[in-house]
């Protein structure tokens, strides 16, 4: 496959198997293969699916894909988003608790659906005393607190538009984002919690607002209740807004093609994209795949451990549970504190049933140990998935056997922000698993993977991830930008003269003998190593297949003989010394893994990687310390002072020597 760069190649080969438990396969509601048959049929499949929402007037059309890459999804269908996530549940189960909030210092709260319904109502009838009405952009910049979700719901109940910008990013990035939406209204926090710290959201705002003339107002949730600078006529705090406001609201109709929210990708160069997503075929995929993947039944308490400010938080914190009635855990903080045993003691206190959270975090929990997990009683656990990167084979196994105790299905989901909902995926009590594999499609979404040529690869091979007809929860452009769009998402695949669509994902992936996707990281992460394309999430993995490695973080820097040479970063186990020795074996297991070719060139160990505050390792950073560049911005890690440990180290130690 070297020889022509034609695709990326499949080198790590895993073949362990898990089948479902025999219990869920008798009880679980989707438990026939004969739903793949009928997703065959997508329009009549998602036609189905959508009885899952509450429309007030139904559709005259399933899809309208008459102007390609621009679907129309129910067209002619009206619906108010948060009938479907709060009325309906109100009418039949009003008690029912739709949030647990836990405060990173032990401070509780409990939402029952009604509860949720009187504060959205009231927060959107004061969102509409500012002047915000159908089609307005509201930003939101908070930490995870209630009412966070309250927020996007409430501009859903009027029709707004909410942008929702990460609270971990600098003034600057939440400035560019509020301008190019020309957000009206902005909400957010006097201060956030996070490790035993305040983060100072409020003063954050204030410098991104001195260049952001479309702000009007500004509402203050007052977390800690510390003094914050408030401008007078333009800032309001959330209590002097919201308490005299009735805890009544009709819901605004909107068209299943109106907009619901942009959200902004982060992590490319140049100006952020913002990715526009509707409400009617949204909030489709989302519930569906939602109760799909967790086999999700009335007693369940689910929890995604994301941040609202991500779209795994859009649609697996907010939308999808809300619709489906689910009881959710929401934390605020962080799972070291005040000791690593955080999350599980919250799996614990609330009888957790379905845990969803990121493989960095897992491969974290591993570094830290079986001491931390082993102190709860997390038998309530049913269900664990993984979302926000592809998962290495030894950190699922972990993951499947400490905190899955050996009988909980892992349901590793490849999806983005683009795509809306989970795409690819087990359901639980169908699919066999197979450690570090994404597993198929799930019903109603086509995929392939295709080589430069966009020609599909036979199975057993690697290339490009492709979608291959649309979906409901799919976005439809990038605001205000519909060429941008097209060019980033539709155009290296697609083929319009002979009516041929393919959305290219940006990852790579390889499909094994089975059909089974693999998916192997962003494509500007396959390093070209002598002519060979290998993937640094599959060296990676590698890496973590050795009983002394925690985590590993693999990047591709420059070199005059290979084009491009492996530099390892490697976070060890706790209680194992980094020697020279170790890291000849470490070379040696990758090349015993998956072959000579991928040997890393050097190895550098490190007490942690630098990490968004999402978990995201920032690769780009090592290729900066691999090749003694300026380091780039660091204003978003959650860890800033390792990227220069990390540096000092790579430059007086000899991590390892050329072959």
């Amino acid at each position: 496959m070297a020889d022509d760069g034609a695709t990326i190649e499949a080198l790590f080969s895993e073949g362990r198997k898990f089948d479902p438990p025999a219990q869920l396969r008798e009880t679980a509601a989707i438990n026939s293969p004969q739903i793949y048959r009928e997703g065959e049929d997508y329009e009549t499949y998602w036609a189905t699916q959508a009885e899952r929402v509450l429309w007030r007037r139904r559709w005259d059309r399933v899809l309208d894909w008459s102007n390609p890459p621009f679907a129309k999804w129910f067209e002619g269908a009206t619906l108010n988003i948060t009938e479907s996530c709060l009325d309906r549940h109100v009418a039949a189960t009003p008690d029912k608790v739709a949030y647990h909030f836990e405060g990173e210092e032990g401070d509780t709260r409990t939402l029952t659906y009604r509860d949720l319904l009187g504060e959205v109502c009231k927060l959107a009838n004061g969102l509409s005393s500012l002047g915000v009405s159908k089609g307005d952009r509201v930003a939101i910049y908070m930490g995870m607190v209630p009412e966070f979700p309250i927020a996007l719901l409430a501009c859903a109940r009027i029709g707004a538009v909410h942008s929702v910008v990460f609270g971990g990013f600098s003034p600057d990035a939440l400035a560019d984002r509020i301008n190019d939406a020309q957000a009206k209204v902005l909400i957010t926090c006097d201060q956030s919690r996070r490790k035993g710290q305040l983060v100072e959201l409020k003063t954050f705002a204030d410098r991104a607002l001195e260049n952001t003339p479309s702000i009007e107002h500004v509402v203050v949730v007052e977390r800690t209740g510390n003094a914050v600078p408030m401008q007078t006529g333009r800032d309001i705090t959330y209590a002097a807004l919201t308490e005299n406001q009735s805890a009544e609201r009709e819901a605004t109709e909107t068209s299943s093609e109106d907009p619901l929210y942009i959200l902004y990708t982060s992590g490319t160069t140049g100006r952020p994209k913002g990715i526009l997503h509707t409400t009617g075929g949204y909030l489709v995929g989302v519930a569906t795949t939602h109760a799909q993947v967790f086999d999700l039944r009335p007693e369940d308490v689910y929890w995604c451990t994301a941040d609202i400010g991500w779209v795994t938080g859009h649609s697996y914190i907010v939308y999808g549970p809300l619709a489906n009635g689910a009881t959710s855990v929401l934390y605020e903080g962080v799972p070291d504190y005040p000791d690593k045993d955080r999350y599980w003691s919250i799996i614990e206190k609330y009888k957790v049933t379905q845990l969803y959270t990121a493989p960095t975090s897992i491969r974290t929990f591993m570094k830290w140990g079986t001491e931390f997990p082993d102190r709860h009683n997390m038998e309530s656990l049913r269900i664990i998935g993984t979302v926000g990167e592809p998962i290495n084979p030894e950190a699922w196994m972990w993951y499947r056997k400490v905190i899955g105790g050996d009988r909980c299905p892992v349901v590793d989901t490849w999806w983005q922000t683009e795509t809306g909902n989970m795409m690819i995926s087990p359901l639980p009590a169908i699919t066999a698993a197979k450690p570090g594999s994404a597993t198929i499609p799930l019903p109603g979404i086509g995929a392939d993977i295709v080589d430069d040529s966009g020609v599909s690869v036979p199975l057993g091979g690697g290339g490009y991830l492709v979608l291959t007809h649309p979906w409901p929860a799919m976005a439809r452009t990038i605001y205000g930008d519909p060429d941008r769009f097209v060019d980033t998402y539709w155009s290296r695949f697609s083929d319009p003269a002979n009516g041929l669509w393919r959305y290219f994902a940006g990852d790579g992936a390889k499909r094994d003998e089975d059909g089974y996707y693999w998916l192997l990281g962003r494509v500007d992460d396959v390093m070209n190593v002598s002519g060979h394309r290998i993937s640094t999430l599959e060296v990676e993995s590698a890496l973590v297949d050795h009983p002394s490695v925690a985590e590993a973080a693999v990047i591709g820097r420059n070199d005059p003989i290979t084009g491009q040479a492996i530099a390892a970063f490697v976070t060890l186990r706790s209680g194992i010394i980094g020697t020279e020795a170790l890291i000849l074996e470490l070379r040696d297991h990758v090349a015993d893994k998956i072959g000579k070719i991928a040997r890393p060139a050097s190895i550098v160990f490190t007490e942690e990687l630098p990490k968004t505050r999402s978990g995201k390792i920032m690769r780009r950073l090592l290729r900066d310390i691999s090749e003694q560049r300026k380091l780039g911005d660091v204003t978003t890690l959650a860890n800033a002072d390792v990227v220069q440990e990390i540096a000092d180290r790579a430059n007086s130690m000899k991590a390892s020597t050329e072959e």
